[in-house]
């Protein structure tokens, strides 16, 4: 069947009581708890609920009947509505109970006794809870969250049972990875690409249930048709379609994508001209409590799991007259790293030159970057203006924001005389970190930092940032510091590692780049290192030991003292 282009705007206007399930319902703020029990309820086919709010416990009563049986699962810290259970009788309701919980997704799996697959996430990435909740409900799989705090407890309930299967889904604690290798467990983790994963997880559950149907999501909430496992989930972009959903659609034949959530209506236009699939957006529902003559409608019950936060933004464009060159200064101002890649349209009059990036370039979280691009031919005459488009987000295959404006372009007349060279890479062991020795071979000062490009971590490829920029003086040396867990494996995994150097006179543009791939020397214990310490204790020892007991009293004297201070008795 040919793929149509058609978008719809769906407003479910009534809400289809459940027929023959017990309702469970959360209440609880953490949304792990809300996720748990989606998940449970699911499994057991029953009709779970959540609450989202403090007065939403009373707004989502009339959606069921009096003669429904109704169990309230509830945080015994952090719930919405305290006693609710007398609250939902006081309505009228007679068959209800209420638990309380203190570690929701733990105590749920134990009281799913039968089930022996397991699929393993970190709790810190809320989108991989929702790419593989369908895959879980269709296979009566259970999701636990696990961590290097908590890996102890979900190996104690692993242990208690007879174990069929366990998946580990996106990144985890190298802990847990340690901890689960008894089982040997299926790892879907590309690289940490969450687009990646999410394809992997959707092609699971499409070779046991072949839907055309597919939910589309951002991974950011809690949804009632997303936990159903009715559909798989695929994720995109706020602001566009990543390119690996959009070759794995185009490979399949997935006819209906289904929007869910408000936020995503302005998206619906972008996944028809992107995608070519008939679009559907679920962004309402029908109202839960009476309102006249008119049907009214209300939003959609979501709740917000973690989401990841990134905001690249572009602090300045200018066209150096001396070098020829467009240099782009770039913002991180997120808490994580970024990739991005532009395509830039700098206009002088009535010229326009076109340039950019052919591979995705890598920012480090709360840094500044400058990128420069040789133009030729420009005659920076008059006004120039760039236009740029850039995508940027968390990894390679992930870049799913869009910066899309003019900026007016300033001239400058500066020259870099910088030059550096990688002399040593090293990896201590103990600091866990890389030495990076560079050398000022130049005749002026130098400003650098570093990045290890594409190292293999517990089989994530990644690009990791130095710590900071540092200044080298005129033939100074000195070594750039990077941060990274390595185990032996790794380091067997990492032969070489490929280093990749910003420098430049100016530490606010450093406009030139150095990289090549340098074996790595293992730093381990120096006995320098830990100098200071063992003279301390020496010392300590010397105080301690190096007294003189009086044999009349017992007293504990300075070595060099002759007589007991405290009954005076010569001391040999």
């Amino acid at each position: 069947m040919k793929k149509r282009l058609l978008v719809f705007l769906i407003l479910l206007l009534a809400v289809v009581p459940f027929a023959a399930a017990d309702i469970y319902i959360s209440n609880s703020r953490d949304w792990r708890d809300v996720y748990s029990l989606m998940v449970y309820g699911n499994i057991k086919e029953e009709a779970p609920r959540f609450l989202v709010s403090d007065n939403h416990g009373s707004l989502i009563l009339p959606s069921i009947r009096k003669e429904e049986t109704i169990e309230v699962f509830t945080s015994d810290s952090q719930p919405f509505v305290v006693g609710y259970e007398s609250m939902i009788k006081n309505e009228g309701y007679a068959s209800v109970t209420e638990e309380k919980y203190g570690n929701m997704n733990l105590e749920l799996a134990e009281m799913l006794p039968d089930v022996k697959d397991f699929i393993i996430i970190d709790d810190a990435y809320g989108y991989n809870s929702i790419a593989v909740a369908p895959y879980a409900v269709l296979t009566t799989t259970y999701v636990l969250f696990a961590n290097s705090n908590n890996i102890g407890d979900v190996m104690d309930l692993l242990g208690s049972r007879d174990v069929n299967s366990v998946i580990i889904y996106g990144h985890v604690d190298r802990e847990v990875l340690e901890e689960l290798d008894e089982y040997n467990p299926e790892i879907i983790n590309k690289d940490g690409d969450r687009f990646a994963n999410n394809v992997e997880i959707v092609k699971k559950y499409r070779d046991i249930n072949p839907k055309q149907q597919v939910v589309l999501t951002n991974g950011e909430f809690i949804e009632a048709e997303i936990m159903s496992g009715l559909e798989p989930v695929l994720f995109i972009g706020r602001e566009n379609v990543p390119a690996k959903i959009n070759e794995y659609i185009q490979s399949t034949d997935i006819e209906v994508g289904v929007l869910i959530g408000n936020e995503l209506v302005g998206t619906a236009t972008i996944v028809r001209r992107q995608v070519g699939i008939s679009t559907f957006v679920k962004f309402a529902q029908g109202s839960r409590s009476a309102a006249g003559a008119i049907a009214q409608v209300e939003g959609l019950d979501m709740f917000p799991v973690p989401k990841v936060s990134i905001n690249l933004e572009i602090l300045s464009v200018k066209y150096n007259k001396l070098t020829g060159m467009v240099e782009i200064t770039f913002k991180n101002n997120a808490d994580v790293a970024a990739y991005f890649k532009g395509t830039y349209t700098l206009k002088v009059g009535d010229e326009e030159f076109v340039f950019g990036d052919e591979d995705a370039m890598f920012i480090d979280k709360n840094d500044v970057k400058t990128m420069v691009y040789k133009v030729d031919g420009v005659a920076p005459e008059g006004e120039m203006t760039l236009d740029a488009y850039v995508i940027y987000g968390e990894s390679k295959n992930a870049m799913e924001f869009v910066i899309d404006e003019t900026f007016s372009v300033s001239t400058i007349e500066v020259g870099d005389e910088a030059q550096i060279e990688i002399t040593k890479v090293q990896y201590d062991k103990t600091a866990d970190r890389f030495l990076i020795h560079i050398e000022n071979i130049g005749e002026v000062t130098a400003y650098v930092n570093t990045e290890l490009v594409d190292i293999m971590v517990m089989g994530e490829t990644l690009t990791i940032g130095s710590e900071d920029t540092i200044r080298l003086e005129r033939g100074k040396t000195g070594y750039s510091i990077v941060r990274v867990e390595l185990s032996n494996l790794d380091l067997e995994d990492n032969p070489t590692v490929h280093i990749r150097a910003h420098y430049g006179e100016r530490e606010d543009s450093l406009i030139k780049i150095l990289e090549g791939d340098f074996e790595i020397s293992i730093k381990t214990f120096s006995v320098w290192t830990y100098l200071p310490i063992i003279i301390i204790v020496l010392l300590i020892l010397l105080l301690l030991l190096g007294r003189k007991r009086c044999p009349s009293c017992g007293h504990k004297n300075p070595r060099g003292r002759k007589h007991c201070k405290k009954c005076g008795r010569v001391l040999k």
